[in-house]
């Protein structure tokens, strides 16, 4: 297994080249670029960005372990809306490609388009509600998501791409059955997870049985910790999952991937209103891999 970084809490927008030499500083081998929406997608990976950035990541010894963006719209009830999302989707996937990375990622989509409660915000709500409109057909709407997921997973066949899919709370996919469901219903080779224990926690899961529920299907992974109340993203060590065990799994079901770093809830990380991380972000990243590292040694993973 190597380490690898989110690109976002880094530097939250692009362009990311000074991120991405910061990333190869504190001695990542792998990062992850994103693409927010189809404005990012447009100004910030032209052919030129492109092949500047694959310069850059060989300059820096960075392999791109996976290109993000979710493409809005997936779990519409609207048919145009989630034929745009499979049009916006067809352009990832070709970004993707020219970068030379193998893997695409996304968030599941909610249902519908819904707008959920945010869960860090659970500990200081109430009552937590969401409006749900009457007369939506929730069989039929998951069946819709189901069908845009498989033309989604044919555009990452013909690109000879995998597709990471990330649960995430109130989304079609929360929990590694869930999500097992949907890789099963949509039955492509080139779908799995993106492993986000801090997304699995709070929702009821043990990382360490998802990842032996999801088996070869963890594609990629993201890093980071909680206390199982809320999906806060805290340096590993500072909550309550079980890395250890964590570590453990994903040796025994063979996965020798990305462990990815995605501290966004710690000190000096990026964000919308704070959009370069300080430098307390540097160290805990150092302290993160640091961490890691010394439990997969204590069980013979060669983690680096």
């Amino acid at each position: 297994m190597q380490f690898g970084a989110a690109i976002w809490p880094f530097q939250w927008h692009a362009p990311y080249d000074d991120a991405v030499r910061r990333v190869a500083r504190l001695g990542f081998t792998n990062v992850e670029l994103i693409a927010w929406d189809p404005t990012a997608l447009d100004e910030h990976y032209t052919p030129q960005r492109v092949q500047a950035l694959r310069r850059l990541l060989a300059e820096e010894g960075l392999m791109l372990s996976e290109f993000v963006s979710t493409p809005a719209g997936a779990g519409s009830p609207d048919a145009k809306r989630r034929a745009g999302a499979v049009e916006y989707f067809k352009r990832v996937v070709d970004t993707a490609a020219a970068l030379g990375t193998t893997m695409v990622n996304s968030v599941v989509s909610t249902p519908f388009d819904l707008r959920f409660p945010v869960l860090l915000e659970l500990p200081a709500t109430q009552e937590v509600t969401v409006e749900l409109p009457r007369g939506l057909d929730w069989t039929e709407g998951y069946k819709a998501y189901v069908d845009t997921l498989q033309q989604l997973c044919t555009l990452c066949e013909e690109a000879h791409l995998r597709y990471a899919l990330e649960t995430h709370p109130h989304r079609w996919a929360t929990t590694a059955l869930s999500l097992l469901r949907i890789i099963e219903d949509v039955g492509s080779p080139v779908l799995g997870a993106n492993l986000d224990p801090s997304h699995l926690f709070p929702c009821g899961d043990l990382p360490q049985v998802a990842v032996y529920q999801l088996g070869q299907r963890v594609f990629h992974t993201h890093f980071s910790d909680n206390d199982g109340q809320t999906n806060a993203h805290w340096r590993p060590g500072k909550g309550k999952i079980d890395w250890s065990a964590t570590l453990q799994a994903l040796q025994d079901v063979g996965y020798d991937g990305v462990i990815s770093i995605e501290l966004e809830d710690v000190p000096g990380r990026a964000s919308k209103s704070n959009p370069v991380a300080g430098e307390a972000f540097d160290r805990e990243n150092q302290e993160t891999m640091r961490y890691l590292a010394d439990l997969a040694g204590t069980l013979g993973i060669d983690l680096r």
